[in-house]
C-alpha cells in the first residue's frame, strides 16, 4: 500500500473528512466518496489510513513527564452530568498560585490529543483541566468514532454545563490563583465562545474555530482571542455576525486567520495538522493567558 503524503490527498478529501468528522456523513458514505479519489496506485484502504488520527506517534508532551503532575480528578457537575471526570495537570514545582486554563476538546471526548494540549498549557506554568464530557457514558472509549456517536447521545447545553463547573473547581483549588481561562477546539471553541457569554468571572476565551453565539453576547466580558482556519468555510460563515456584535457592544476581542489551512489544524493527530499555522496560533494563546490570567 502507497505511504501517502500530504500533496497526494486532494483538499476534496480533507473536505469529506471533515464531513465525517462532524456527523454529516455516516462512514459508508465517507469510504463510497473516498473511492472517488482511489486512482493512480491510491487506494480507498490508504486514504482512509492517511485521514484517521495517529495518536501513538504524535503526542509533543511526555504522560510521565518528570516536570508535571498531571492526574485524572473527578468533579460535580450538578447542572450537567453529575461527576465529570477530567486531567489535572500542573507543574511539579512553582511558586505563589497559577493561573487556571479549561482546556476542551472536540466533539468525540477526552482523547489523547486533548490530554497532551492540556499537559502542554500546564508546562508554561498554568493548572489545566481538561475534562471529559463522555464521563456520564463511561468516558472516552480509545476510539474517535465510538467518541462521536457517544457524544451525540448528550445534549450540548448540559455539557457546557459540565465546563463551566470546570471552571468553578479550578477556581476553588487550592494552587489556583482564580484568574481562569478557557481554550477549545471544534466543539470545544463552541464552548470557549459560550463559556464566555456565560461565565462573568471568566478571564480570557480562546475558541479555535468554533461556533459562534447567536445571542446575548453583550454579557462577554472576557477578552477574546478567536482562532479560525482560512480554508474552514463551514465555521468562518458565521464570524462576520460574530464580529459586528463584538464591535457593537464593544467586546475587547482578537481574530486570526491562518490561510491555507483547514478546520483541525492545531491537532497534531490527523494530516490537517499544519505545523507553522498552529505554532503561530499556540504561542499566540499562551503570550495572551500569560497576559489575562496573572495572579
Amino acid at each position: 500500500m502507497k505511504k501517502l503524503k500530504r500533496e497526494d490527498v486532494s483538499q476534496e478529501v480533507f473536505d469529506l473528512y471533515d464531513d465525517y468528522a462532524h456527523n454529516k456523513l455516516q462512514r459508508r458514505e465517507f469510504l463510497e466518496k473516498l473511492s472517488v479519489y482511489a486512482v493512480g496506485g491510491i487506494t480507498v484502504a490508504s486514504l482512509m489510513s492517511f485521514m484517521m488520527p495517529n495518536y501513538k506517534d504524535t503526542l509533543l508532551v511526555n504522560p510521565n513527564s518528570p516536570d508535571l503532575d498531571s492526574k485524572t480528578i473527578s468533579y460535580n457537575s450538578p447542572k450537567g452530568g453529575g461527576t465529570i471526570k477530567g486531567l489535572l495537570s500542573k507543574p511539579k514545582e512553582f511558586t505563589g498560585k497559577l493561573g487556571g486554563i479549561v482546556v476542551v476538546h472536540e466533539n468525540r471526548g477526552l482523547n489523547p490529543y486533548i490530554e497532551d494540549t492540556a499537559r502542554r498549557a500546564a508546562l508554561e506554568g498554568f493548572i489545566t483541566l481538561a475534562p471529559d464530557a463522555l464521563s456520564p457514558l463511561g468516558g472516552y472509549p480509545g476510539n474517535d468514532d465510538e467518541g462521536r456517536a457517544m457524544q451525540r447521545k448528550r445534549d450540548r447545553n448540559e455539557m457546557l454545563e459540565d465546563f463551566i463547573a470546570a471552571f468553578d473547581y479550578l477556581k476553588n483549588h487550592e494552587d489556583c490563583s482564580g484568574k481562569i481561562g478557557v481554550v477549545g477546539f471544534c466543539f470545544g471553541g463552541w464552548i470557549s465562545n459560550m463559556m464566555a457569554v456565560n461565565v462573568p468571572d471568566l478571564a480570557a476565551a480562546v475558541p479555535f474555530y468554533g461556533g459562534q453565539p447567536k445571542e446575548d453576547i453583550d454579557k462577554i466580558n472576557a477578552p477574546l482571542m478567536l482562532q479560525f482556519a482560512g480554508l474552514d468555510e463551514r465555521v468562518n460563515a458565521g464570524w462576520p455576525a460574530y464580529e459586528e456584535a463584538l464591535k457593537k457592544h464593544n467586546k475587547p476581542y482578537e481574530a486570526f486567520v491562518y490561510p491555507d489551512v483547514n478546520h483541525g489544524f492545531h491537532n497534531t493527530s490527523t494530516p490537517r495538522y499544519n505545523e507553522p499555522a498552529a505554532e503561530l496560533a499556540w504561542g499566540r494563546t499562551i503570550n495572551f493567558f500569560k497576559e489575562h490570567l496573572k495572579a
